[in-house]
């Protein structure tokens, strides 16, 4: 065999959340891979950090009144101890926000510049003149320029799917402070990627990438590329750009830069050498395994970046779908939007790594974790097929044997079997087709239970507890036991550990599928796994569900909006009104149509105005007449697309069912002035 030398590495976690499933899908693939390749005897280094940059984390941390050094680091552990105890085994997580992530960062770009790939040029943007920087898309809000829908962010509505720019908003406004935005304009630093369009189609095109991904890449690359804006004004949480005062690197720089980071890290504490991975004549192998969702930077800008700069281009790039639960995208509100934490608060962290395993491949299609099917597969598969081998024999071998295995086993034809599956099942790992594996695997651990079934172990012990027979069998079926759980060490490490110490063997590696287990002591066999129990996966969606309205309710809470002046205040004339009548509006998923009784004006008149509220979520429209509710009555009308809104009601509550109007036997009366 020859020995590989191989760095790998995995998407960055955002250090401004939770770990959650679908981090958790991508780190246990990588895992499984790395730890194949480790058990082989190959050199295989495997890092990855918390991209720790950007606005979000900057006023994130102002919303907690901590510094974002603060904030990064106490994330960071929280990651590193969510990924451990799921039995991720990195040998180095780090940081973006490091020393040695910034000398890259600022090298890599002085090199770029004098390549003459870097230009400077004027830009106008949306600037938020109360907090003073400039606004992102997803920072900028308003109403939506063609279906008039309210609330949409700067560069797609929601509602309609409508694509547009930030300046073509209805009544924009910052989502950070509600000011205004005005546009401003600014110097940004550009990286010239269409220098590098032919590079990058011959790398694209060269097994680098799974055919999917380099067949979308060649539609991008047949268009204009455009130049990379690599840059951001100050305020902003991130490296400076050398000798631009205020200019920042944009986030996407320097977070693959800080793959190259982590890895210097780690090769400083173990005495590695850190160019003969990252220089272009190395010899090593370097792999990036991503989502799908990121395909762009570790495919373009990435390549193009590190070829500029004077560096090598990734071996390949492993792309990898969403995961969905129960069919449809992770949902909050529904409890499927489970964080690592919650989840191992209630199950097994193996069962999600054999679940997902059985269903990985090498393609960029989304996997679902269907929860019936989950405990369902868990149960059957490592439970009533693989622990079941070793505790239908292990008990005979314990009782009738003083723990000894056979020196002569019962069917060397099983067993030649289970071993003769190796090479595939290498293979299947080796290119990520891990469904493909355990197919193979339990197709063999099928034949094992079928022997012994065939063979009743538990009908000889009755007649002879110490026949050579006996001990031949149990002895046969714990060596099967032993091979599978040899091919499944990758995926079940945890598991796998626990079998050792009750083989009363060394670590396995995976040479040791070709050799067998005879004429050895092994322990008293003890449970190594338990069964999924659905009450379990229920509280978990319970609590998962819990936790993200709680987490939603507390940022509500903690966002104020800017201060205005008590003059301006005064100007808002609340009143009482009566519900007179009220409506689902057709097409609306949360408004709903109210007629509004105020009561009377100066000359005796009746007042009504129609309103659009947004709570349906909370009332049956046959429920609402004659309720009473307050309302902004000299709010400016608004036309919307499904009518004109002349005013807003108030109502309080978390959200959902949970928002309260007046009822009518309040002693208020319509037109009555709040103050």
């Amino acid at each position: 065999m020859n020995k590989r030398k191989i760095l790998v590495t995995s998407a960055l976690p955002y250090a401004n959340g939770d770990i959650h499933l679908g981090h958790l899908m991508e780190a246990i693939q990588t895992d499984i891979w790395v730890r194949l390749q480790k058990l082989q005897g190959h050199d295989c280094i495997w890092v990855c950090a918390d991209d720790a940059h950007g606005t979000a984390i900057m006023l994130s941390a102002q919303t907690q009144g901590i510094t974002p050094e603060e904030l990064i680091d106490r994330i960071n552990r929280q990651h590193q101890q969510d990924f451990s105890d799921f039995l991720i085994g990195f040998d180095n997580f780090y940081t973006t926000h490091s020393e040695e992530n910034r000398i890259f960062s600022e090298s890599m770009y002085q090199a770029m510049e004098s390549n003459g790939h870097i230009h400077r040029r004027s830009i106008k943007q949306l600037f938020d003149p109360d907090k003073n920087l400039f606004l992102a898309d997803r920072y900028i809000i308003g109403t939506c320029p063609k279906c008039h829908a309210e609330e949409q962010y700067g560069d797609n509505c929601e509602a309609c799917g409508s694509t547009y720019s930030p300046s073509e908003l209805i009544s924009p406004r910052s989502a950070i402070s509600g000011a205004v935005p005005i546009e401003k304009e600014s110097e940004h630093f550009f990286f010239d990627l269409p220098a590098f369009k032919g590079m990058l189609k011959a790398w694209t095109r060269s097994g680098t990438l799974q055919d999917q991904v380099a067949n979308k890449l060649n539609e991008w690359l047949e268009q204009e590329l455009q130049q990379w804006d690599i840059s951001r004004d100050a305020p902003y949480f991130g490296f400076e750009i050398p000798d631009a005062p205020g200019k920042y690197f944009y986030v996407w720089v320097d977070a693959p830069i800080g793959y190259m980071a982590s890895f210097k890290n780690f090769c400083d504490r173990e005495g590695l050498d850190f160019d003969s991975y990252w220089l272009p004549d190395s010899d090593a192998e370097l792999y990036h395994f991503i989502g799908k969702d990121i395909i762009n930077f570790h495919t373009l800008f990435w390549p193009a970046v590190l070829t500029s700069s004077g560096y090598r281009t990734p071996t390949a790039v492993f792309a990898h779908g969403f995961l969905t639960v129960d069919g449809t995208k992770m949902s909050k509100s529904r409890g499927t939007f489970v964080n690592a934490r919650t989840y191992l608060d209630h199950l097994n962290p193996e069962y999600l790594r054999y679940y997902l395993a059985a269903k990985l491949s090498s393609g960029i299609d989304d996997l679902d974790l269907n929860l019936e099917d989950f405990a369902l597969r868990v149960n059957a598969d490592l439970v009533g097929k693989v622990v079941n081998i070793a505790s239908r024999c292990a008990g005979f071998i314990h009782k009738g044997f003083d723990g000894m295995l056979a020196e002569n086993l019962d069917n060397p034809e099983l067993l030649a079997g289970i071993q003769s599956i190796k090479a595939e099942v290498t293979e299947h790992y080796d290119n990520r087709e891990y469904g493909k594996a355990i197919r193979l695997i339990m197709a063999q651990a099928d034949k094992a239970n079928q022997y012994i079934n065939d063979k009743e172990p538990w009908v000889l012990a009755k007649t002879d507890k110490q026949s050579v027979e006996l001990q031949a069998i149990c002895s046969t079926g714990i060596n099967a036991f032993r091979l599978l759980l040899c091919y499944l060490k990758p995926v079940l490490p945890g598991l796998t550990k626990k079998a050792e110490a009750f083989l009363n063997i060394d670590p396995l590696l995976w040479r040791d599928a070709d050799s067998l287990l005879t004429n050895h002591r092994i322990n008293k066999f003890q449970a190594l796994i338990t069964r999924v129990e659905p009450d379990k996966i229920a509280t978990m969606i319970d609590a998962s569900k819990a936790h993200n309205e709680t987490a939603i309710a507390t940022a509500a809470e903690n966002h104020f909006e800017p201060e205005i002046a008590f003059e301006d205040f005064a100007k808002i004339d609340l009143r009482i009104a009566r519900i007179v009548e009220a409506a689902h509006v057709e097409g609306a998923n949360k408004l709903l149509r109210l007629k509004l009784d105020l009561g009377l004006d100066s000359k005796g008149q009746p007042i009504f105005k129609q309103i659009f509220s947004g709570i349906k979520s909370a009332y049956d429209p046959a429920d609402l007449s004659g309720k009473l509710t307050v309302v902004v009555a000299n709010l400016q009308a608004r036309k919307m697309k499904f009518g004109v809104s002349e005013g807003m009601i108030l109502a309080a509550g978390p959200g959902g069912k949970d928002i309260w109007l007046l009822e009518p036997d309040s002693g208020a009366s319509p037109g009555l002035r709040v103050t």
